[in-house]
Formats: structure tokens, C-alpha cells, sequence
């Protein structure tokens, strides 16, 4: 029921939810969990814990707010920080764009660069660190999630392509077996129609005939009459079946063996052979066998002219085998498209309807080979044949790559999209780490730099005023920085950490020492 499947898969939904808010959840109820504790501990904590909650069933419909609260509540609780790269993965893994990603990201940085900086008096070290925190923990995870879906979008489309080829060539093949039966329709109807028209002439005659009794004219004329409107509704309900535009009926000359067609091919200019003595086969089987014989001599008249071709007849128990080999041609293979298989395929339509079984390939020498295995009595035919793959440039070709090309162009735009982000998510981290580190070392050595030659210099017991090429400003105190001090780098990249520990009493030069990082 349908009910149940809802209920089953928002029951499976409930338990993914609440196995990723517990793991998103564990850092900060262990923290709030371990002392020391005060009387904020507890509300602090459910708030946190129900603001995960409310991510993480968001973050299904809406992943990016749900990757902003993350960040929202990082600046309460620092334990927040563990659950951004998730929510971030899950941001690149559910979203279709990448410019709203990237708006919210940019919103992020400013956002904290203002609060922290402006508003908050933070160092750059502090600044340096939360923006790498947002590259490593936001936009990394975000780019391998965004890789993430598009494989997967890759590989939906490759299947899509690969059902819509399949798909394609089962129609071709199935077109073809149509259209194979509508030619036998045709040939029946031509044949059939001429046999009951002399049915339809003879009855005539008798039905003129003197020396017959009256009563036995007037049976002829009604079985002249059933045999004419037989004829009519053949032609109604068969000739339907005729393609459009279709060709003429065949002009072969009608009851041809296998061994006058072969005859008409060699003096045509073939150097055909008959291997077999003539066998005397049911018309059913006969008719079918010149079908095949005719295919394969006219494939091998187009495709390899001038190359000598052996046809075998042979009668095993019940069946007869009809065999067409051809040699390479003298002259290699001829140049332009291959052939498109759809005379094979028809030919071997044509067979299983009479029960038997045609098998056609390259030859040992080279050459091709076309074997058909027939039935002497009437067979029920065998089942269809899996489709086979129709190539080339022929009318079904062209309609199978129509048809297909625009999943072909969408399976080519998902790999590009993919190549495209797995570029993105190793060369984006590194990009913006340099970018980063080119915007915080100017900012953090700017007139804070002071080399180890003006330090050796500085005299211990001068005063302040008379310490002259002392840089105008300081740099960022180190952790635990002693009062009365100042601290000044020597340029360190990428970090322009404080390097050198001048410290003053009653504002002369007491102390001065290289830190030990």
C-alpha cells in the first residue's frame, strides 16, 4: 500500500535524521555534560542541541539556511564547529547551483571578517585562523559533496544513455522484422492472388461449359463469384501491409531453384559456384533458401566485388543447410560507411518465421559467411532473437543516433561537470589558501618587521625615544605576552608570527630576546 510505503520511508528518514543529529550532537552534549558547570550549562545546551535538530530536518529541503544556523550557532558554542563540514558536505550533495553556495560562503567571510575585526577588535592571527576554519570546514567539504552529486548525476545519465541506445536498437530491429513481414505479406498476396485469379478463370469456364447440367454451371459461377471476392478482401486485408512508396512486386521469374539463380549471377559477371548436387526441396523451404541465397550474393556483389563465392546446398535428416561464403576482396575493403546489418537482420526474420536458424560473421579466411539451417516441413517458428546492434550510416542508423544523441550530449555535459568539480575541489582549497595567505601576511607585517641587524643594535639601558629604526607599529602578541613588552617580527612567511621581545622599565630598554616558536 501506498500508505505503508510513506510511512516506511519517513520512518527511514526519521532514523537517518536522528543518527547524524547525534553525531553532529556528541561534541557539544559532551561539552556541556563535563564540568565545571553554571547555571546557563543546561539552557545553553538544549537550545544548541534543538538548533541541530532543526538543521538537520531543514537541511533536506533547504541545505544552505541549514549550513547557516550551523555557522550562526558557531558563534555561541564552538563545539559548532564539528558539524559545519558535515551540513557543508550536505549543502554540495543536495544543492543544484553553485552561485547560491557561493553567495552564502561570501556572505560568511564578510560577515565575520566585519564582526570579528570590526567589531570585536580581534588580531589577524584570529581573523587568519576563522578563515581558515570556513575554507577547510565549509568550502572544502562543500566542493567534494558537489563532486559527490555529480557523479552520481553521471552516472544516472550514462544508464539513461545506455537504456535509450538499447531501446533504440530493439526498435530498429523490431522495425525491420515489420517491415520483413510485410514483404512476405506482399509476396503472399501477389502470389496468392495470382493462383486464386486462375481458380477465379477456371470456375468461369465451367460456368460456360454446355455439356455441364445447369445446376453444376451455377456452382461454378458461385464458386467463380466466393473466389473473386476472396480475391478482393486478400487484397484489402494484405495489401494494407505494403510499405509506403514501396517498390513493384518482385519480377524475379517465379519458381526460380537456387541453382538458376546462381546461374544468373555467373553470367551477371560473379565467379560464383554451386557446391551440391540440385535438391528438390518444399516450395515453402525452396522460396526461402533463394532468399537467402539472393541476400547473400547481393552483399557480396557490394561489398566484395571481384571475390570468389561458394554456395552449399545439403539435406541433413529433416533440415537443409544453405550456405553463402564469400572470400575478401582482391582489392581491400571498400571505402565509406559499413554496412548497416538491417538486409541480415530482415533475413534472418525471414527465417525463424519458417522455423529455422541463420548465423552470419566473418569467415576463417576472412571473407563472410552467411549459413541458414532450414526445416523440410512446415515448423512453428522459433522465438525472436535478442536485438543486435544496427550500425552505421543506414535510415534505421541515422534515426538510432538521432534519437540518442541528446542523451549522448548529456552524458558528455555530466562528465564535463564532474571533471569540472573534481578540478574545483583540489585546486579551490589551494587557490584560496594562497589568496588567504597573500591577504594575511601584508596585513599582519605591515610596519612590523624588524630585521636581526637593527635588533643586535639596540643598546639594553637606552631610553624609548633614543631606540631609533624600531618599526612604527607591533606585531600580534604572542599567547601569554608579558606586560611592559613589545613585540615585532622579522617577516616570517606565511604567518609574520612575532619573532622578537623588547621589554621596558621607567621607559628605558631593560630586556631584549628572540621568541622561541
Amino acid at each position: 500500500m501506498w500508505w505503508e510505503r510513506w510511512r516506511g520511508g519517513v520512518r527511514g528518514g526519521l532514523v537517518r535524521d536522528g543518527l547524524l543529529w547525534a553525531v553532529v550532537a556528541t561534541p557539544i552534549g559532551f561539552a556541556r555534560l563535563t564540568p565545571p558547570y553554571d547555571r546557563n550549562t543546561v539552557p545553553f545546551g538544549l537550545g544548541a542541541l534543538l538548533l541541530l535538530a532543526v538543521a538537520v530536518r531543514l537541511g533536506h529541503r533547504r541545505p544552505l539556511p541549514a549550513l547557516v544556523l550551523v555557522v550562526v550557532g558557531s558563534l555561541f558554542d564552538g563545539n559548532f564547529v564539528f558539524a559545519i563540514p558535515v551540513f557543508s558536505y550536505l549543502a554540495g550533495r543536495r544543492s543544484t547551483g553553485t552561485a547560491p553556495a557561493a553567495v552564502v560562503f561570501g556572505v560568511i567571510a564578510a560577515g565575520g571578517t566585519i564582526l570579528n575585526v570590526g567589531l570585536l577588535g580581534t588580531g589577524a592571527a584570529t581573523w587568519f585562523l576563522l578563515a581558515s576554519v570556513l575554507l577547510f570546514a565549509g568550502v572544502f567539504p562543500w566542493l567534494v559533496g558537489r563532486y559527490r552529486r555529480q557523479q552520481g548525476e553521471l552516472v544516472v545519465a550514462g544508464d539513461r544513455h545506455a537504456e535509450a541506445v538499447a531501446r533504440e536498437r530493439r526498435g530498429a530491429a523490431e522495425r525491420i522484422r515489420l517491415r520483413e513481414r510485410a514483404r512476405i505479406a506482399q509476396e503472399m498476396h501477389d502470389s496468392l492472388g495470382h493462383e486464386l485469379s486462375l481458380i477465379a478463370l477456371r470456375a468461369a469456364a465451367l460456368e460456360l461449359a454446355d455439356d455441364l447440367p445447369a445446376r453444376h454451371r451455377t456452382a461454378a459461377g458461385e464458386l467463380r463469384a466466393s473466389v473473386s471476392g476472396a480475391t478482393e478482401r486478400l487484397h484489402e486485408i494484405i495489401g494494407v501491409l505494403r510499405e509506403e512508396g514501396g517498390g513493384p512486386a518482385s519480377t524475379l521469374p517465379a519458381g526460380e531453384s537456387v541453382a538458376e539463380l546462381v546461374d544468373r549471377a555467373r553470367e551477371a559477371g560473379m565467379a560464383v559456384r554451386l557446391d551440391g548436387d540440385p535438391l528438390d526441396l518444399p516450395a515453402r523451404a525452396e522460396h526461402v533458401a533463394h532468399r537467402v541465397v539472393r541476400e547473400a550474393l547481393t552483399n557480396a556483389a557490394r561489398y566484395a566485388p571481384g571475390a570468389p563465392v561458394a554456395v552449399t546446398l545439403a539435406r541433413l535428416g529433416g533440415r537443409v543447410e544453405v550456405g553463402v561464403a564469400n572470400a575478401p576482396p582482391p582489392a581491400g575493403p571498400l571505402p565509406g560507411p559499413p554496412s548497416s546489418g538491417s538486409g541480415l537482420l530482415a533475413l534472418r526474420e525471414r527465417v525463424r518465421l519458417a522455423g529455422g536458424t541463420l548465423t552470419a560473421g566473418p569467415g576463417a579466411a576472412g571473407g563472410f559467411t552467411v549459413l541458414a539451417r532450414l526445416p523440410l516441413a512446415p515448423t512453428p517458428p522459433l522465438d525472436p532473437p535478442p536485438p543486435q546492434p544496427v550500425e552505421g550510416r543506414s535510415a534505421e542508423g541515422r534515426s538510432v543516433e538521432g534519437r540518442s544523441a541528446e542523451a549522448a550530449r548529456r552524458v558528455r555535459e555530466a562528465r564535463r561537470r564532474v571533471r569540472r568539480s573534481l578540478v574545483a575541489a583540489l585546486g579551490a582549497p589551494v587557490v584560496l589558501g594562497l589568496v588567504l595567505t597573500l591577504v594575511y601576511y601584508p596585513f599582519a607585517t605591515a610596519g612590523a618587521v624588524l630585521d636581526a641587524v637593527a635588533f643586535d643594535r639596540l643598546p639594553l639601558g637606552a631610553t624609548r625615544q633614543e631606540l631609533t629604526g624600531l618599526p612604527r607599529r607591533q606585531a600580534e602578541p604572542p599567547a601569554g605576552a608579558r606586560p611592559g613588552c613589545e613585540y615585532y617580527t622579522d617577516g616570517n612567511f606565511p604567518f609574520g608570527q612575532a619573532t622578537w621581545r623588547l621589554c621596558f622599565s621607567d621607559g628605558r630598554l631593560v630586556g631584549k630576546e628572540r621568541i622561541d616558536r
